[in-house]
């Protein structure tokens, strides 16, 4: 073995390898491109459900400024109940805290355990009431305005 050639030898890697290497980086990333190209980095989010609610205000009494707000689903996606929560300010002694929609009871489907279209809860409130609904995963990483409402003198 010559010394001399050990010292002036100038190759870092083998050819070999170089290409390993070359082809791994290519494969690494084609994939990378594929799932943003494909959209497989979405599905690992959690989506947002879609679902559209209407709101009914019904005074007591016209010498009162209580009544009751009835909140329907009216379509869109099903929603665990456990995960809709009705928050604000309800303007009303009676119903100072706020709670998920299951601690409400529905109108047209007593104890449900899923909120779909049709469905309805009615809290009571005052006329200045401020409310929204708001999906909560059990996660609770995450939450999503889905509706708001406003009273009439609010």
């Amino acid at each position: 073995m010559d010394i001399k050639q050990l010292i002036h030898d100038d190759d870092a890697v083998s050819p070999v390898i170089g290409v390993i290497l070359m082809v791994a980086i290519t494969v690494i990333l084609a994939a990378v491109i594929a799932s943003f190209v494909l959209g497989l980095g979405d599905q690992a989010q959690q989506a947002t459900p879609q679902a559209s609610f209407s709101w009914d205000y019904e005074q007591d009494d016209p010498s009162h400024t209580t009544g009751n707000v009835t909140i329907t689903h009216d379509g869109g996606d099903s929603i665990e109940a456990q995960q809709l929560y009705i928050r604000g300010d309800f303007d009303d002694s009676s119903n100072t805290t706020a709670g998920s929609w299951g601690s409400y009871k529905t109108s047209s489907v007593s104890g449900a355990s899923d909120v779909s279209a049709g469905q309805s809860i009615s809290p009571g409130v005052g006329d200045q009431y401020d409310l929204r609904v708001i999906y909560e995963p059990q996660e609770g990483d995450t939450s999503a305005t889905l509706a708001q409402d406003t009273g009439p003198q609010a």
